[in-house]
């Protein structure tokens, strides 16, 4: 009975090194600084017309209104939202994130 409880002590121990362990490693990852973009739309233009951009002029966009945003991290995408006003400052509300399976699958048609 003594050499059971010893079994399951060491077993617990050596579980919660391993979950130190673990967190570790993840604390190491956890300071990498990622750019996060959102993207309301795109347009090509001319040089010519982009010189006559001045305050007031509008810029039609490739997406009409009610469109998701899509949400970029380090030029990958990552989810689709919506605009939200939340203490009169703009946020995103992700109404779609993309799944790490198809986020690798997007990653491989890229490359090739």
């Amino acid at each position: 009975m003594a050499e059971e409880n010893e079994v399951e002590d060491e077993a617990q121990e050596t579980e919660v090194r391993s979950e130190e362990q673990s967190s570790r490693e993840l604390d190491f990852i956890l300071d990498i600084p990622l750019e996060l973009s959102v993207e309301l739309g795109k347009t090509k233009m001319l040089v010519n017309d982009l010189l006559q951009l001045g305050q007031g002029s509008i810029i039609e966009l490739n997406k009409l209104a009610g469109e998701p945003l899509e949400v970029y991290i380090n030029r990958k995408l990552i989810a689709r939202g919506e605009v939200v006003v939340v203490n009169e400052k703009f946020g995103v509300r992700l109404t779609d994130v993309i799944t790490p399976i198809d986020r690798v699958k997007s990653l491989a048609s890229e490359e090739g």
